[in-house]
């Protein structure tokens, strides 16, 4: 019988300095982990530390801290990933690829339905029959690109 742990999750937040710290413990493990972007919506966080790069790197940054890329699961959440963009690159990475989700954009990463979207028009883009990536753009719609080496910005989730 597997037993699952849960994450216990603690932020503190310095607002003169403008970071936060997470410590996030895992199997009995606690890790602590700054960032410049710490937003919350109901129990899950978003964190970033605004930076940018590809959908692999994106991935690898938040599974190496033990969390998850950023998927919203609602319009709330979902706007609240548009509050890191800068003047520039106004898109981020979002854990929905058509390489790991079966080819049809309707699973997220871990293979689980999708229960929120927001795609934008004429999205996802189905013709993209090798690995595609989404990310969220600036209008806080989704769109899928062949291009998964673009740098956007990095948010993963705690739940």
């Amino acid at each position: 019988m597997n037993e699952v742990k849960k994450k216990k999750i603690s932020l503190e937040t310095n607002c003169i300095l403008n970071f936060s710290v997470i410590k996030v413990a895992t199997f009995g493990r606690q890790n602590t982990i700054t960032f410049d972007f710490v937003r919350s919506v109901g129990q899950k966080y978003f964190v970033s530390n605004k930076e940018r790069g590809s959908f692999s790197k994106a991935e690898d940054f938040c599974s190496r801290r033990g969390l998850e890329l950023a998927l919203p699961q609602n319009e709330e959440e979902n706007s609240m990933l548009t509050q890191l963009y800068g003047e520039v690159d106004k898109r981020a990475w979002i854990g929905v690829n058509n390489k790991m989700a079966g080819g049809d954009f309707e699973f997220d990463m871990k293979e689980r339905p999708l229960t929120f979207t927001k795609w934008g028009q004429g999205q996802p883009d189905r013709s993209i029959q090798e690995t595609g990536c989404t990310m969220v753009t600036e209008n806080a719609v989704w769109q899928v690109t062949r291009e998964c080496s673009l740098y956007a910005y990095i948010i993963c989730q705690l739940l």
